[in-house]
């Protein structure tokens, strides 16, 4: 009996130090996210639908400048771009462009925010919207996002992003209607 009770309270242990560590390395992830100023990387994205019998694969170029300035290029299979930046996105195609007021757009606010926190190293704004969970080290981690609000939830089941240091190598999201993404993140650009 006496044994069982020391496993116990050893297995609580071990828990409560993995708890620990995890939440360390969360805010070591952070903080070296955070001091990131600046980034220009290249992208491939697969989008899995479930109307198609392939994925729609685009790529370009990802461009980052604290604190809240993202910009993603799209340049195959046609140029595009989304650039998110004082709370608005715009998208230009051809000469066509749209500004959207993310304040009008609840349902994907916290998504596009999510990414501004993450490159930002902002935990606090990224716990309001998902429940964060880290697995791994600072060399290999993911970052699990599921989202807190059902009207949320009911768009996007979860985000998982993979990385290295403050490197972020995949993003891959996943929609509550079966669709999902997966964009693979190679390489820095120099500035």
């Amino acid at each position: 009996m006496r044994s069982s009770r020391r496993f116990a309270l050893a297995l609580a242990l071990l828990c409560t130090k993995s708890v620990h560590a995890g939440q360390d390395n969360l805010d070591s992830l952070m903080n070296l996210l955070a001091q990131r100023a600046h980034g220009h990387v290249t992208f491939v994205e697969q989008q899995y639908l479930a109307l198609l019998d392939r994925p729609v694969q685009s790529s370009g170029e990802l461009l980052y400048d604290r604190p809240d300035r993202l910009e993603k290029r799209t340049l195959a299979p046609r140029p595009e771009s989304l650039i998110l930046e004082h709370g608005s996105l715009t998208i230009q195609y051809g000469l066509r462009t749209h500004v959207l007021a993310l304040r009008d757009y609840p349902q994907i606010a916290p998504f596009v925010e999510s990414i501004r926190a993450i490159l930002a190293g902002d935990r606090a704004a990224l716990e309001q919207i998902f429940q964060v969970t880290f697995d791994g080290s600072l060399d290999k981690w993911t970052l699990s996002l599921v989202p807190l609000d059902s009207k949320a939830k009911s768009v996007v089941q979860q985000i998982r992003i993979d990385g290295r240091r403050d490197e972020l190598h995949a993003v891959e999201i996943r929609q509550a209607d079966g669709d999902h993404s997966v964009m693979t993140i190679n390489s820095s650009i120099a500035p």
